[in-house]
């Protein structure tokens, strides 16, 4: 069962949740993958809801939301907290082109109901987003101690976790917000 939220009222929760972690999750070629996220906007950009999502160029995400342009925002609410910190660190430590995360962590999948990536059930805050803008960073307009933080440039790119890659910032139109709920046994 899934209670319909509108996303901006959350948006406090929501930006928040990100700022500690959340998933993003895709869905292209049948495959489902998830990947932590931990930078994120909310807004309202062209008179709609947004969420921008900011994915490097090196990541599985980023080849499956070039295929598909559609995913999910996931995130935990009070008692899946302890649950999520693993879902998390696993979801930011592999890579999606070497293992399937779902099936290893057992999440469980929503499907969507505007986008055909699901929800994860452990995180069930969920907003429904189709890509309607992309922008790759430009570095020359990154300042030189940010580019620094974020992007050194003397790591292996071969590594799951290398931040060497810029990011691309993917505008997606939140077109339902849901939280799932259990049904409750009568």
């Amino acid at each position: 069962m899934k209670k319909q939220i509108q996303a901006l009222e959350y948006a406090s929760q929501i930006l928040q949740a990100v700022k500690t972690g959340a998933l993003l999750t895709t869905k292209a070629d049948n495959f489902v993958n998830t990947m932590t996220i931990g930078w994120g906007g909310l807004g309202i950009e062209w008179g709609i809801p947004i969420f921008a999502a900011f994915v490097r160029h090196g990541r599985y995400t980023r080849e499956m939301l070039d295929k598909n342009p559609e995913f999910t925002i996931n995130i935990p609410l009070g008692g899946e907290l302890e649950l999520a910190k693993n879902i998390l660190a696993v979801c930011g430590k592999k890579s999606g082109r070497d293992c399937d995360k779902i099936k290893e962590l057992s999440l469980g999948l929503v499907d969507g109901e505007c986008v055909s990536a699901p929800a994860i059930k452990q995180f069930p805050m969920t907003l429904e987003c189709k890509v309607v803008y992309r922008q790759a960073q430009d570095p020359n307009n990154i300042p030189a101690q940010l580019k620094a933080r974020y992007y050194p440039q003397d790591v292996d790119s071969a590594n799951p976790l290398e931040n060497k890659d810029f990011h691309i910032a993917y505008y997606g139109e939140i077109v339902r917000a849901y939280i799932i709920e259990e049904k409750i046994n009568e």
